[in-house]
């Protein structure tokens, strides 16, 4: 082979190797789309009760400290975010008894001395000042992820209008009563919740229809008494605005929640 060609071929044998070491040592270049995410799509249920919220006090209760008295019974409810702390102290004869929920754990102590419970009576005390903070602090805990809401429809009770809203919940996270049944009838001006319904099971189950009285706001958060009244077992909760005008409803007691103060001022 003539020296010209000898050298022609090693050239264009050097310029593709350079080629090829520049492509292997070059990044790799990928095309990528930037995807924007898509907003949460909410019910029309979710949307109501996350403006109801707002109106009771909205972000407050996500740090609120409260105390307040409810049937001679002192309650109390610290709330940090996703935690919490409820406690009930009450007399029992000479001794002083503090009962205490924090974060689904419960204890007891008798005169500051912490007692051994059966898990009858653990059920029972968790239930029982997990129910009263739930009531005296409604709607907050209406968007936890236990909760199923349904838009029912749009009515009148006593000349005002009123978006009525379904509550079920979930077994997983619904705690003992998750077979209950709510309906609550918020206010389509305030956003507040004007009257509420259930229905329960246990002890041969029962109905009741509440109606809010004595609203009041406290640094912020709205705290609210309801009259209670019952309706024969059975009663479908959409029905219960009508018995109630028609006066066919039972009053059975007042829900009081009283002495409220704010400790975190």
């Amino acid at each position: 082979m003539p020296t010209k060609y000898v050298l022609m071929f090693f050239s264009i044998m050097w310029l593709l190797s350079c080629n090829y070491k520049e492509k292997k040592n070059s990044p790799k270049i990928i095309e990528t789309t930037t995807k924007t995410p898509s907003p949460i799509s909410l019910t029309k249920s979710e949307k109501i009760l996350n403006e109801t919220i707002r109106a009771h006090g909205g972000n407050l209760y996500k740090t609120a400290k409260y105390s307040f008295v409810f049937r001679g019974n002192t309650f109390q409810f610290i709330n940090d975010g996703s935690n919490y702390e409820y406690t009930k102290t009450y007399k029992k004869g000479d001794s002083l008894i503090k009962d205490v929920l924090k974060n689904g754990v419960f204890t007891r102590t008798v005169d500051n001395t912490a007692i051994t419970l059966s898990e009858k009576d653990i059920a029972s005390g968790s239930g029982t000042i997990n129910s009263v903070i739930y009531f005296a602090t409604l709607p907050y805990k209406l968007n936890d992820d236990a909760v199923n809401s349904k838009y029912i429809e749009n009515t009148t009770i006593k000349g005002k209008t009123y978006d009525v809203i379904e509550i079920t919940f979930n077994q997983d996270g619904g705690g003992e009563d998750h077979d209950d049944e709510y309906y609550y009838w918020i206010n389509t001006n305030t956003k507040k919740i004007d009257y509420l319904a259930y229905n329960y099971s246990v002890n041969k189950g029962g109905v009741r229809f509440r109606r809010a009285y004595n609203k009041r706001v406290v640094n912020g958060i709205t705290f609210q008494d309801y009259v209670n009244y019952k309706a024969p077992v059975g009663t479908p909760l959409k029905d219960l605005p009508t018995l109630f005008e028609a006066n066919q409803l039972t009053e059975l007691s007042k829900i009081n929640t009283e002495d409220v103060v704010n400790l975190n001022k």
